[in-house]
């Protein structure tokens, strides 16, 4: 098996194919995480509006397990905003009832793509809940089951391995969204980086705008959905194949997938550099991508990435870097509001600081230019007013001590102090570290930066050579992983007050007490000096609070049926066209269709009907639309037809599942009539 790893466009590739007997042992697997296709709130935009109304693709969980004589680790990149606690303490939950001591907190690396276009509800701390009115236990139960079986796969797909290292640049894929606070850091470092936002080691974020209505992987599951198909073969269904591909996240906290920047809409012109505004309005600020529209600019932003690790993985073995040495990991939770480091004080030296109560500031509710706030807050805002101020001590009122902590950030809300209906904000976080050969995997409970995040690995590179560790070590960031506590910016950055610093939850110093905390693990590896567990996090499952409603019941419309077709597509159509067909649809609740699909697109071989497309398919679109108030809904697919498409007959069927007036659940299904595509139809 040749094996890829680096965080530089592509986490891990595996085939499972052709052995290799080596030092490594890798097994792989994937699974559906997919979660409620409708009326749940998309994690990710921190705004009420953007309800899952269908699905454009699915969403995975892709698991690598990596063992040696000694040790075995497991990274898990996750299709969904971001890991929280409570799902990485479930999955462990989990695991250990299933593999005893093989699988712990400690060696389980989960982390989030950071989609926008997942369901939301599955993060335990109220203020990642409010949007999504709530506790969603569908999308908690998709996302643990999905993980655990695709760790589960990967635990019994164990092959012989030689993994290799590899890195490139890709340029034009994005760009720093927060230029103002990149240039506020020192000249001498911003000279080791060509670019603002590194291209070298990180992929973009979301091409997915909060207008969106369709469940979505975005670029980054684009990009391993071409990969997997690439290897797999088009006769493969998404998810399905042996070949697993994870495009994970690293330090994307001020990157765009927005290429074409941010402008005014009302009048084309450029944005404010500091306060991303229009005459101080954020709402005029956007950024645009590449494409015509979020889904073309998806598929641009995708496909570069894939591009680029598809050169990579076939350069030749001589070309790149095999990983050599043992496989460790270091693990340990950390209180961080009382965490103490030493920090360079400019007029007073060195000086022992301690983190803050967590707190977001005025910027924060600005939002950026990938998505804006709903109320007339500024990025870039180091001052508050009267009657935000008003809004947030009706909360409570943050203390003295909260708002000297913070500065120069104004509190907008101090979520350590408020404790009802339970914590808002994490104050126990995970630190994690995997060691594979010479290269180290810095999991982070949030998003670093560019400039944060080349500190890190520049301190974790040092402070491995300097413990005896390889002079080739290399450090690559995992970001969102196992529990998410917003940004991390470089106190240069924090000084700026953009969304980002207004974001960071512990303080101005929250980047020197992580390069101190990874610097510790990163001791205890190479030392091979297990370090305490730390104060354990609390576990919330049981104050949870939802205010989602549930199904009450579907009932078709007069002499209809569910799964009756309404409208039919047309009956010839060329390729690069597009078919439509609307059905009679129960509630998508009423079975999330985990590792199925709401959808087929299948073709005539021989008299027999062959599936070519389900829902999880890019040019596949499923939409559900309740068409009254008593019940009665339509399920919308789409096909765009592909270039390449054979002539012949083709067909779509809708799959679902209803619930009576009894509360039963009953399957269902439709399908079209037959239609001929063909390059001259008519």
């Amino acid at each position: 098996m040749k094996f890829l790893a680096g965080f530089v466009l592509i986490a891990f590739v595996a085939n499972i194919c052709s052995a290799v007997p080596t030092t490594y042992r890798v097994g792989v697997g994937i699974a559906d995480v997919t979660g409620p296709a409708a009326d749940i709130n998309t994690m990710g935009y921190a705004s009420p509006s953007p309800l899952t109304s269908g699905i454009h693709t699915r969403l995975y969980s892709r698991a690598f397990v990596i063992e040696d004589d000694t040790n075995r680790v497991v990274f898990v990149s996750v299709d969904v905003g971001m890991i929280d606690q409570s799902v990485k303490t479930e999955v462990v939950k989990r695991l250990e009832a299933t593999y005893q001591d093989k699988y712990s907190a400690k060696n389980v690396v989960l982390s989030g793509t950071h989609t926008h276009s997942g369901p939301g509800g599955y993060l335990q701390y109220v203020l990642l809940i409010i949007t999504s009115k709530g506790w969603v236990q569908q999308s908690f139960e998709a996302i643990v089951d999905g993980i655990v079986e695709s760790i589960r796969q990967a635990d019994i797909n164990m092959n012989d391995a030689n993994i290799y290292y590899a890195k490139d640049i890709l340029v034009d894929a994005n760009i720093n969204r927060s230029p103002s606070s990149y240039l506020n850091n020192p000249a001498y470092e911003r000279a080791k980086g060509t670019h603002r936002c590194n291209q070298l080691v990180r992929g973009p974020s979301p091409s997915m705008n909060k207008t969106n209505q369709y469940i979505s992987s975005d670029n980054k599951g684009y990009a391993g959905l071409l990969f997997e198909g690439a290897i797999n073969g088009p006769q493969v269904m998404p998810g399905k194949g042996p070949f697993v591909a994870a495009f994970a996240s690293s330090n994307l906290g001020d990157v765009s997938p927005n290429t074409m920047g941010a402008k005014c809409i009302d009048t084309g012109l450029p944005c404010d550099f500091v306060s991303s505004s229009c005459n101080n309005r954020t709402q005029l600020c956007i950024a645009f991508g590449p494409g015509k529209d979020m889904v073309d600019s998806t598929r641009i932003i995708g496909d570069k990435q894939f591009q680029k690790a598809w050169n990579m993985y076939n350069k030749s073995d001589s070309e790149l870097e095999a990983l050599e040495g043992p496989v460790q990991f270091a693990h340990q939770f950390v209180d961080m509001p009382n965490y103490t480091v030493e920090v360079q004080d400019p007029v007073n030296g060195p000086t022992t600081v301690k983190l803050c109560s967590p707190a977001l500031g005025y910027a924060f509710a600005a939002g950026c230019v990938d998505g804006a706030g709903a109320f007339d807050f500024t990025q870039g805002t180091t001052s508050g007013n009267d009657f935000w101020n008003l809004v947030a001590t009706a909360l409570v009122e943050p203390s003295e001590e909260v708002q000297k902590c913070h500065a120069p950030k104004p509190v907008l809300l101090s979520t350590g102090e408020i404790t009802w209906p339970y914590a808002w904000h994490p104050t126990v976080v995970e630190t994690q570290l995997l060691r594979i050969g010479q290269l180290m995997i810095a999991a982070v409970p949030g998003e670093f930066t560019t400039m944060a995040g080349r500190r890190l690995r520049e301190a974790l590179d040092s402070e491995a050579v300097k413990n005896g560790g390889p002079s080739n070590t290399k450090t690559v960031i995992a970001g969102l992983s196992n529990v998410y506590s917003h940004y991390i910016t470089t106190f240069e950055e924090y000084q700026m007050q953009r969304y980002e610093a207004g974001s960071v939850i512990y303080g101005p110093h929250t980047l020197s007490a992580y390069l101190d905390q990874y610097k510790k693990l990163t001791q205890s590896i190479f030392k091979n000096e297990p370090l305490d567990d730390g104060p354990s996090p609390p576990f919330l499952l049981d104050n949870q609070i939802s205010l989602v409603s549930g199904v009450v019941f579907d009932r078709p419309a007069f002499e209809r049926e569910f799964g009756d077709c309404l409208v039919q597509p047309y009956p010839f159509v060329r390729p690069n066209e597009t078919v439509t067909a609307t059905f009679v649809a129960g509630h998508p609740r009423n079975d999330l269709m985990t590792g199925k699909t709401f959808m087929t697109v299948e073709v005539k071989e021989a008299n027999n009907w062959k599936v070519i497309r389900t829902d999880a398919h890019f040019d596949t679109f499923f939409f559900w639309e309740r068409t009254s108030a008593v019940g009665q809904s339509e399920a919308h697919l789409r096909w765009i037809v592909p270039a390449d498409t054979p002539d012949g007959d083709y067909r779509i069927s809708h799959f679902g599942y209803y619930k009576n007036i009894d509360a039963s659940i009953v399957p269902y299904n439709g399908t079209t009539e037959s239609f001929k595509v063909a390059a001259g139809a008519a």
